[in-house]
């Protein structure tokens, strides 16, 4: 019986995609639920899997096509396939455990999944595990190699927006230092007990944020964007937090943060960090959002100026984490200190406002007792 494979329903906010990788080839005997072909949006890269066990029996859009909600991108014949074990039903199975990345890196180099010994979850194959002769750095001595690869839609979108907030945005950035001592001290003293009960780790990031939306409650604008020309004050703390992954940088959303326990706060930014890695955030995890955190800190970065994430007007930096000297009670000391930097719309932001907020969540994060007093 001859079935249709169809672009999946594409949200409302995606005009349209493109056809990033083709995982089987017309002939390919392939199982239900199987990875067919990756379709790339302007966000996420969506899975199109075999309807039932069969065969391909025609591809109508190739590699670099663009396409659109439920257009027809190939024919596909089902049929059984025999349960005797063959080399291409091995590889098929390791197949289904690739990462978009790591399928993308397969495909080009091509390498052999089955020879590789993946170290991740379940036997996963990641990309260190991948041999070093995909990398740029593995090139032949004394050889000059240019290799030109078509900019992917994630990519090509965070460049349109980044120099869209540029172009659209007054931005300002001020700058600030914590004195990260009473963090740690909090952090080593409980960090057993947190992860015993709630079963995650207590990171920074759950301080930070709450500390933020503690802020963003007493200065407003911050967390408002402009709508032409009105200002819209949103009466909700979605608090997005930029992630890292291969194909980009993403910022999903925790929604509703000010109703999160920092335990619920360290689980999700834990499960979206999985999910960037295995390109599997959805668009709804990315879209709205009030204001911002990022961590350049876990890459070495001592300061930077972080570019807002449109329409928001606020966007705190967290850097890394250096002793350094400073002075307390006319005493010279050391103490593991992080710079912080607020990039924001100075439209809507007023000098004044942005110092203050940012002095807020120095003055929560050096007195965490003053989260729990709302003080």
């Amino acid at each position: 019986m001859s079935l249709e494979i169809k672009v999946p329903v594409l949200p409302e906010s995606v005009a349209d995609a493109t056809v990033a990788t083709w995982h089987k080839k017309p002939g390919d005997m392939v199982r239900r639920d199987e990875n067919l072909v990756d379709i790339e949006t302007d966000k996420v890269i969506l899975e199109v899997v075999a309807p039932t066990d069969g065969t391909i029996e025609k591809i109508i859009k190739d590699v670099g096509s663009t396409v659109t909600s439920q257009e027809l991108i190939a024919t596909f014949i089902s049929q059984e396939i025999s349960a005797v074990a063959t080399p291409e039903a091995s590889l098929e199975t390791v197949n289904t455990v690739l990462s978009p990345t790591v399928r993308r890196a397969v495909h080009e180099n091509d390498l052999d999944p089955a020879t590789i010994k993946g170290t991740g979850k379940d036997g996963r194959i990641t990309k260190q595990d991948l041999p070093s002769s995909v990398t740029p750095s593995s090139s032949i001595s004394g050889e000059r190699i240019e290799k030109r690869v078509p900019m992917t839609r994630l990519r090509a979108k965070i460049a349109e927006r980044l120099l869209s907030a540029q172009h659209n945005a007054a931005i300002l950035t001020t700058f600030n230092e914590i004195n990260m001592q009473p963090v740690i001290t909090l952090r080593a003293k409980y960090k057993e007990d947190f992860e015993q009960k709630y079963g995650v780790r207590l990171g920074f990031m759950s301080f930070f944020v709450t500390a933020v939306v503690a802020a963003l409650k007493r200065f407003p604008a911050v967390n408002a964007s402009i709508d032409n020309n009105d200002i819209v004050y949103h009466g909700y703390f979605d608090i997005g937090i930029a992630v890292s992954s291969p194909r980009g940088l993403v910022v999903p959303i925790l929604r509703d943060a000010d109703k999160l326990t920092m335990a619920e706060i360290e689980r999700q930014i834990k499960n979206f960090g999985q999910l960037a890695q295995d390109g599997k955030l959805s668009v709804e995890d990315m879209t709205g959002g009030t204001f911002t955190v990022t961590n350049g800190g876990v890459f070495g970065s001592l300061m930077a100026t972080p570019i807002l994430n449109p329409p928001q007007s606020g966007i705190l930096g967290m850097h890394k984490i250096e002793e350094r000297p400073i002075v307390e009670n006319k005493e010279i000391v050391i103490r593991p200190m992080m710079y912080v930097a607020l990039s924001y719309d100075h439209r809507i932001i007023d000098g004044a406002e942005s110092v203050q907020f940012l002095v807020t969540v120095k003055e929560l994060l050096e007195e965490p007792a003053r989260l729990l007093l709302s003080i």
